[in-house]
């Protein structure tokens, strides 16, 4: 049986399953979860809940048109995995990759499909996770309980994205559409579309739908940085000449790619003005001397205090060369019958508004949490390096990079989790709990994020929902992978801020 055709196990609330480690999520950090949990614990027993009808998550619930990654698939895809096609993908290759890597490593029979999780309850006294499950196809309830459970989920709600309420949305009479819900049966052939937003989401859309719409705008508050590149590597296109083995170039042109990252990111934090001219001066090659850059592509933070979007091949400018597509920056005062009313005046018509507007945060899957019968705020708690949580046992979540690949973090989490795992069992642990140590109890704690560090709207509109950071290394996500990928394998186990019972 293929990955792509698994089906979800039938099972009763009458038997109660049992299993070492429970998997949330089968998407990209959840199947490299399964895989290096299989490879590095091979006696440990696990299985895999979720909630869509198939493995990808973003890969397979975004449909709209051109969807594609924004990270290189050379860091993105998995460290095991060679990539082998243009480092810019589409969700396909995406999923064709994954579905590949469950094949291959026989994830399959591990995956159940379709299981909505809805409550998790933590026993002390039995050092044991009880979680109750859905069928989402047939409603039947089900029950696992789990020494481990390993939160794999992604950070934002699938169902629904974020779209602002403006005055009068309810008076428009066409078709108002988010982009993570994408209606299969939507034309746009021939129709005035608007797209608002400046980020990653609309520059794919606004090129992909360009060329059959009559016409796109582009309506964005405040502007973003783009990165336009040609949608390939030369260093990787060399080395398959030299027919050098697969597995070698893959990690040649990780490691390359990676200092290039590491080199950018510096200098965006250390030489912001150069950095921020050198973007512009990229955007100004593809739509020339007499664009108003500064007014439309200059935005009012450093580079990389939010995510810098790629362009490949500059195929966002192109349109707007071609005349198909135009770029407005201005606030909405309001909506109208037929289209948007700004600020300054302007009404701009569209059959077609799609609100490319950023998503819902969500902590951990919003899922029912209790520890001994007391509810779980995670905002009560304290991040131990981003993946776990004061008073917490036996649970690890993967938050990834925004400035570097997701699939970075998921393996040196999952690497952890493997090392975490095979220490208790030395120990004859059964629970492990992260704490404040004596040193640190009067810490200074802040927000999840420090937006001087990162800001992008989405994680600021959720920052009350997450765990607090403290004032030490140990106690915050960075978001450094450069930083991480040595102190995480280095985690010294006896520091006392992980208690062993």
């Amino acid at each position: 049986m293929t990955a792509t055709t698994t089906a979800a196990r039938p099972a009763s609330t009458a038997v109660v399953e049992h299993f070492d480690v429970l998997i949330v999520g089968a998407g990209i950090s959840g199947v490299g979860a399964a895989y290096h949990l299989g490879q590095q614990c091979p006696n440990k027993s696990y299985v895999v809940l979720e909630a869509l009808e198939s493995f990808g998550g973003t890969w397979l619930t975004h449909k709209y048109p051109g969807i594609r990654s924004d990270s290189d698939l050379y860091t993105f895809g998995y460290r095991f995995k060679p990539w082998v096609t243009a480092p810019i993908a589409t969700a396909e290759e995406i999923n064709k990759y994954m579905g590949e890597v469950i094949d291959e490593n026989d994830l399959a029979r591990h995956i159940r499909y379709k299981h909505k999780i809805v409550h998790a309850e933590w026993s002390s006294k039995d050092n044991l996770w009880t979680i109750d499950a859905v069928r989402t196809d047939t409603d039947e309830k089900l029950r696992f309980t789990a020494n481990f459970m390993f939160m794999c989920q992604g950070y934002y709600r699938h169902n629904k994205g974020y779209t602002p309420e403006w005055p009068g949305m309810g008076d428009y009479q066409g078709k108002i559409v988010h982009p993570q819900t994408w209606p299969e049966d939507l034309v746009y052939k021939g129709k005035r579309v608007l797209v608002i937003g400046s980020g990653a989401t609309a520059a794919t859309l606004v090129p992909a739908i360009a060329g059959d719409c009559e016409h796109v705008t582009l309506l964005q508050r405040s502007p973003t940085y783009f990165i336009p590149g040609r949608n390939e590597n030369e260093l990787y296109n060399t080395l398959v000449e030299l027919d050098i083995d697969p597995m070698w170039i893959h990690e040649i042109v990780r490691r390359k790619v990676l200092y290039d990252q590491a080199v950018f990111t510096r200098r965006a934090i250390e030489e912001s003005d150069t950095v921020r001219d050198e973007l512009l001066a990229g955007v100004r090659a593809f739509l020339g001397p007499d664009y108003p850059v500064e007014k439309d592509f200059t935005p009012s933070y450093r580079p990389w205090r939010q995510r810098i979007a790629f362009i490949p091949d500059g195929d966002l400018f192109q349109g707007i060369n071609a005349g198909k597509a135009d770029v407005v920056t201005d606030e909405i005062d309001r909506f109208t019958a037929k289209g948007i009313l700004l600020k300054s005046g302007k009404e701009l018509e569209a059959d077609i508004i799609i609100t490319a507007t950023g998503f819902n945060l969500n902590v951990l899957g919003d899922i029912d949490f209790v520890i001994d019968n007391k509810p779980l705020v995670f905002s009560d708690t304290v991040t131990y390096r981003g993946m776990m949580f004061t008073g917490v046992p036996n649970l690890v979540w993967v938050m990834g990079y925004f400035r570097a690949s997701w699939t970075l973090r998921t393996e040196l989490v999952a690497d952890f989790v493997c090392k975490l795992l095979n220490d208790m069992d030395r120990r004859g642990a059964k629970r492990v709990v992260p704490q404040l140590r004596d040193d640190e109890k009067d810490m200074k704690l802040g927000p999840w994020m420090d937006p001087e560090n990162f800001n992008p709207g989405y994680l600021m509109r959720g920052m009350h929902l997450m765990p607090k950071r403290g004032d030490k290394p140990e106690w915050e996500h960075s978001q450094d992978y450069w930083a991480e990928k040595d102190s995480i394998p280095s985690i010294n186990l006896d520091d006392g801020r992980l208690r062993f019972e």
